[in-house]
């Protein structure tokens, strides 16, 4: 059923001719898959909502929409009354194919399974942010310096020194953070190596901010520990934080 934007005319799905061109210009830009699930919605019903991305299984829709965008496709976004009555975002079409097509792999590219298969060997199949360890279909294989900032081609993309293996959870927190960054504005590659979300284990900000910053998760037996010291803070987690902190500046002489 056709969309009702808000303040504006019903979303109408392409006639057939047109979304013949645009499958067209989606199939010669290289698209993966998650910029065609985008683009094929659109073509079916004449926009494609945050809710209908959420639906297929993709947690962060924005991400979706970009995926599209970066191959030189033109995107529209505008708020609709979504299945609960809220406003939500809603995506569609320009009238009209962009002037200029997209090179065949000019935008975002896949991540080939072997190249994952190389970081699990070389990392385990434990996440770069968290240090968890998970099933290999629970991790993804992410770029260091995002896309955004930096937009890899040819053998650079799939370099494996600028990839890292994510858990979905630590992957959508590094999103969040880099897409509020002002580096997402700046764009120096430099900046995000030296960020705590591009160099986990070697940093020295956290989103431009001077900081510094450790996942620990306490696992197995190490849960006790961690409940036991937990009950013995007045102050709840809070004093939990600044124990460890005592205990690590009384353990390098700070």
């Amino acid at each position: 059923m056709p969309a009702d934007p808000v303040g504006g005319e019903l979303l109408k799905a392409p006639s057939t001719s047109a979304r013949r061109r645009w499958r067209k210009l989606l199939d010669s830009s290289g698209a993966g898959k998650r910029a065609r699930a985008v683009v094929n919605l659109i073509l079916e019903r004449g926009h494609c909502t945050t809710e209908d991305l959420a639906a297929l299984g993709y947690e962060h829709p924005p991400r979706a929409a970009r995926d599209v965008r970066e191959l030189g496709i033109p995107l529209v976004t505008l708020k609709v009354r979504g299945q609960s009555g809220r406003l939500v975002a809603a995506y569609t079409l320009p009238p009209s194919l962009p002037s200029a097509r997209p090179q065949p792999g000019s935008g975002r590219r896949a991540i080939p399974k072997r190249l994952k298969q190389a970081l699990l060997v070389r990392d385990g199949a434990r996440c770069a942010v968290c240090g968890l360890t998970y099933e290999a279909q629970y991790l993804q294989a992410d770029h260091r310096v995002p896309y955004q900032v930096r937009p890899d081609s040819g053998r650079a993309a799939v370099a494996p020194d600028r990839l890292m293996l994510l858990c979905g959870s630590c992957q959508r927190s590094k999103s969040w953070s880099c897409e509020h960054c002002p580096n997402w504005v700046t764009r120096d590659a430099e900046t995000c190596l030296r960020c705590y979300w591009g160099s986990p284990d070697n940093h020295f900000h956290i989103a431009i901010a001077p900081a510094r910053r450790l996942d620990v998760v306490w696992t197995g037996d190490d849960c006790a520990v961690y409940d036991t010291a937990l009950s013995a803070c007045a102050d709840g987690i809070e004093g939990l934080r600044l124990l460890l902190l005592a205990l690590l500046r009384t353990h390098v002489g700070h």
